[in-house]
């Protein structure tokens, strides 16, 4: 509803998404039905290392590989082409700012 409001750390599930309210930040339902994302006072944060931990990584690659997958869903069930649509003849893939590959989908065409 309009007005309503969520403090973080919280998770805001509805039926086409999901958003996820950090600590320090506050969700508000605006007059159209968006949600605002208010941060808080961020002078207290701690600065985070550069260290490779392999449970984020690990989280994150999944994370990536989810997105990629869900990429070629949209595009599979929005398409024309039989080709995309029933021989899944198509790539998607999560690329960082340099070009590389982060995740690549596993579409494989029949």
């Amino acid at each position: 509803k309009a007005g309503h409001i969520v403090e973080g750390p919280s998770i805001i599930m509805m039926s086409g998404g999901t958003i996820v309210v950090e600590p320090m930040c506050t969700a508000q339902v605006d007059m159209e039905g968006s949600v605002d994302i208010y941060i808080g006072d961020t002078s207290a944060t701690t600065n985070i290392g550069t260290e490779a931990d392999p449970v984020q990584i690990s989280i994150f690659n999944n994370r990536f590989m989810s997105i990629a997958e869900q990429m070629g869903r949209s595009l599979q069930r929005t398409s024309i082409s039989t080709n995309i649509k029933e021989r899944l003849d198509f790539s998607c893939a999560i690329f960082d700012p340099k070009g590389g590959l982060v995740a690549n989908a596993p579409h494989v065409p029949v």
